[in-house]
């Protein structure tokens, strides 16, 4: 591959995750609104925009294929649920000074992915990665003996988005047609709710344009990220863009302790400690098999 290409792959790769990393931030400036309401509007916007990238792109044919084909349109409806309960879910933690609770949840979220695979996939557990699971058992463990209860947040994002992916890798659509039938499934609640319960600013029945403008802007806050990614996985290998995930979540982190006030209390720390734990397991295993990998020789065709 060239490297000019792959350095564009990287780069695109990077703005993808700092996008979603700094994403708390935008849902913030609408902490007025009540998180159905922007979920409604996040549906609303980004099945536009990604109606209008189908048809720039000349994708409508795979369209056509996904909602004419009735298992890909059940497994489509059902990803579109999962992913309106993890937008709704990390809303509502946003806005509800749950960062940290949210931050967690996409710091498991590997990790649940890592079990999924072994139960849907039949994907091998090796060492490390049990190892991982255990640390990751340990620290809800912990969360529930310190605190007398699931952290339900942290869960609800990691498995939603776990669960979202694995039915996204069967059902094999591209992101873009994928997301535009998961938008378009869940328009008509997310028009309805908007038309019946919807405040004055969520129904545009204000004066301040600050407000339309911050609400049309959870469409391009969706799907930028989105197409920044899909142009990445086309350049460098999905690996590769696995070790980025961990941008979002840490920038979570920092953006909750740091920026917005959020109490860190010790027992909480022992929870993201085990979590961290795990994660540098995690990469420290897929930097040693990569180092592997690139050591093998390379078969030459006789």
């Amino acid at each position: 591959m060239d490297t000019n290409d792959q350095r564009t792959g990287y780069a695109l790769g990077l703005s993808a995750y700092i996008i979603w990393a700094i994403a708390p931030m935008y849902f913030k400036l609408l902490s007025e609104v009540p998180a159905p309401e922007i979920l409604a509007h996040r549906i609303l916007w980004s099945c536009l925009i990604v109606l209008l990238l189908i048809a720039a792109m000349g994708k409508g044919a795979q369209l056509l294929r996904a909602v004419t084909n009735p298992r890909t349109l059940l497994i489509l409806i059902s990803s579109a649920l999962l992913i309106a309960a993890n937008w709704g879910t990390f809303i509502w933690a946003i806005n509800n000074n749950q960062l940290l609770s949210a931050s967690l949840g996409y710091y498991i979220n590997p990790l649940v992915s890592i079990v999924l695979g072994m139960f849907f996939f039949q994907d091998k557990l090796d060492r490390p990665k049990r190892w991982a699971a255990l640390l990751c058992l340990a620290a809800v463990a912990f969360e529930v003996y310190q605190f007398g209860s699931l952290p339900w947040v942290a869960l609800i994002l990691a498995f939603s988005f776990g669960f979202y992916g694995l039915l996204r890798k069967k059902v094999g659509v591209d992101s873009f047609t994928g997301m535009a039938v998961e938008t378009t499934a869940l328009m008509p609640f997310a028009l309805g709710f908007l038309v019946w319960f919807g405040s004055p600013i969520g129904q545009f029945q204000t004066s301040d344009i600050t407000d339309w403008l911050l609400l049309m802007a959870a469409g391009p806050v969706t799907m930028v990220p989105l197409m920044c990614f899909a142009a990445a996985a086309n350049r460098v290998s999905l690996v590769t863009l696995g070790f980025f995930q961990y941008i979002g979540p840490s920038a979570m982190f920092l953006l909750a302790v740091y920026v917005y006030g959020e109490p860190l209390q010790e027992a909480k720390l022992v929870t993201f400690a085990l979590i961290w734990c795990a994660l540098i397991i995690l990469i420290a295993s897929s930097i040693g098999q990569l180092r592997k990998h690139r050591r093998q020789p390379k078969s030459r065709v006789l």
